[in-house]
């Protein structure tokens, strides 16, 4: 259960990354006021509320050498939703530095 609840944590925590961007296309400019009242950003810090909840639950089961490698597993969720979202492009290294974030948590897990 404790792995269910650090990767729904970091889930939460890439998800966030994603409404904060685009609260940031939809405000239009850097202006305070329009970045916090616009529904984006703040579901983005609502989501992220939730994500150190849960960190926090699962810290409290498992060792912080194991789960906090987990939390690189957001790089590729971000990147992925990056992608599909806001058209951003896939290049080769990126692409392989993701591989290599992949098999560290890969290893990481099955330590």
């Amino acid at each position: 259960m404790q792995y269910v609840t650090i990767l729904v944590s970091v889930l939460l925590g890439a998800c966030a990354q994603v409404l904060l961007k685009l609260g940031t296309i939809k405000a239009g400019s850097f202006a305070l006021l329009k970045l916090f009242t616009n529904p984006y950003t703040l579901g983005g810090l609502v989501l992220y509320g939730l994500s150190a909840l849960l960190w926090i639950v699962a810290l409290s089961k498992v060792q912080l050498s194991y789960a906090y490698p987990m939390v690189s597993l957001g790089y590729v969720i971000v990147f992925g939703l990056s992608y599909w979202i806001f058209d951003e492009p896939i290049s080769l290294l990126r692409a392989g530095g993701l591989v290599l974030i992949v098999l560290g948590v890969l290893m990481i897990a099955k330590s």
